[in-house]
């Protein structure tokens, strides 16, 4: 289960549904902003098929 800080709750609810649902379904943990920006950056190469 995917836990979300407090700290970026705010930064987290902001992003569009699909990328919410996609982070949630990784069973991160993200407790700041450079957890956050990391697995947003796995699920971009994994877009571009990297």
């Amino acid at each position: 289960m995917s836990h979300i800080a407090p700290a970026i709750k705010n930064k987290f609810e902001s992003l569009p549904i699909e990328l919410k649902d996609a982070i949630l379904r990784r069973n991160v943990t993200l407790n700041n902003m450079q957890d956050l920006i990391k697995v947003l950056e796995q699920i971009v190469a994994e877009g571009e098929g990297a």
